[in-house]
């Protein structure tokens, strides 16, 4: 099962905005992931959990380029700091992107400067919590006329879940062969 219900996403012919986040993953013997809490006041997404990224601008040369230059501009993580694994499944949002996962290894302990209008707070999460799918528990609601699913993946008070948790499920099926 997916992590978001993308059966009721129509295929669009390219009309899903072209975006990019970045999974930030620390490099020590338990790697954690780097998320960030969106500012309540936001139009869009308030206070929901995601990774650093945004839509790809057209100055952007590629998915790379537009999680790291987003995850620069919201946390202050220089894309110096960031080892590009590559990219995982491209994630189609029911809000009309078309999402590219970007996976870097970045340093421990590093500093951040969260940019105030995009990011509320940042917090790291362990990696083998995030992608354990005992830990990913599987929601329905009705939204816009229709039954949806989607996954939520609480860490302590934190409520991950949309794009967010539906990205690290899809993750972790595809890592769940991998590692096996």
């Amino acid at each position: 099962m997916p992590g978001e219900d993308e059966a009721h996403i129509p295929l669009d012919g390219g009309l899903h905005i072209p975006a990019a986040v970045l999974i930030a993953v620390t490099d020590r013997p338990q790697p954690g992931v780097i998320l960030t809490q969106r500012p309540d006041y936001l139009r869009s997404h308030p206070g929901q959990i995601a990774f650093p990224g945004g839509k790809i601008d057209p100055e952007d040369v590629s998915p790379i380029a537009a999680a790291l230059r987003e995850a620069d501009e919201e946390l202050g993580l220089s894309p110096d700091h960031v080892r590009v694994i590559g990219t995982a499944d491209l994630y189609r949002s029911g809000s009309g992107f078309a999402i590219t996962p970007v996976l870097g290894v970045i340093p421990p302990d590093l500093s951040y400067s969260p940019n105030p209008g995009e990011v509320a707070d940042w917090f790291e999460v362990p990696l083998d919590f995030v992608l354990d799918r005992a830990n990913h528990v599987h929601h329905s609601t009705m939204w816009k006329g229709a039954q949806r699913n989607y996954i939520e993946i609480m860490w302590g008070q934190r409520r991950i879940w949309g794009v967010t948790a539906g990205i690290i499920a899809n993750l972790s099926r595809r890592l769940e062969g991998v590692t096996a």
